[in-house]
């Protein structure tokens, strides 16, 4: 075989594998799923704030001011937040992000049902509270979602003028969750 044959016979080949191989590389991303935060971009990360130029640090800055000159109303709870973030150690902040980018992919129904839970936790007391977090971190997930399904009956039949999270005198108690131990 002359040197130009094998030559064109392996840029044949190479065509072809480039043509077939998309049809074998699987399926194209399409991006998160409901629920599911978008994913970050990889590559380096962004550097320093020391690092960065005037430009960019006005550039991160205006959003913020932005969003503290049009909305007035929430100056003090922007303080707030600040203050909180700032107080959390390295863990409390992924945490957080966690929570922020659970919420951001939720749907609005979904999201609708936690501030009603929401509203409800900040009705009971201090022990109260503990004592519900307690609890739910015994459960196992099914147990958790029964237990959830089971207050939202409670929630649904209760008169109008009873106080949440506190049962009528004459109503029986929630029953207590399964015990998870093996």
């Amino acid at each position: 075989m002359n040197r130009i044959t094998l030559l064109a016979r392996l840029l044949c080949t190479l065509l072809v594998a480039g043509a077939v191989s998309p049809a074998f590389a699987g399926p194209p991303d399409r991006g998160p799923g409901p629920g599911q935060a978008p994913a970050r971009e990889q590559g380096p990360p962004p550097p320093q704030w020391e690092q960065l130029t005037p430009a960019q640090r006005e550039m991160v800055i205006a959003v913020l001011r932005d969003r503290w000159n049009d909305n007035p109303q929430e100056r003090a709870r922007m303080l707030k937040h600040a203050e909180r973030w700032k107080a959390m150690t390295p863990e409390q902040r992924r945490s957080a992000k966690h929570g922020m980018d659970r919420w951001a992919g939720m749907k609005p129904e979904e999201r609708q049902r936690m501030r009603a839970l929401y509203d409800h936790a900040r009705q009971l007391s201090p022990e109260e509270r503990a004592a519900l977090r307690e609890k739910l971190k015994t459960m196992t997930p099914e147990q958790r979602r029964a237990w959830m399904r089971e207050q939202r009956e409670l929630r649904q039949r209760r008169a109008p003028g009873d106080v949440p999270g506190r049962a009528a005198p004459d109503a029986p108690a929630p029953a207590p969750a399964p015990d998870r131990r093996p």
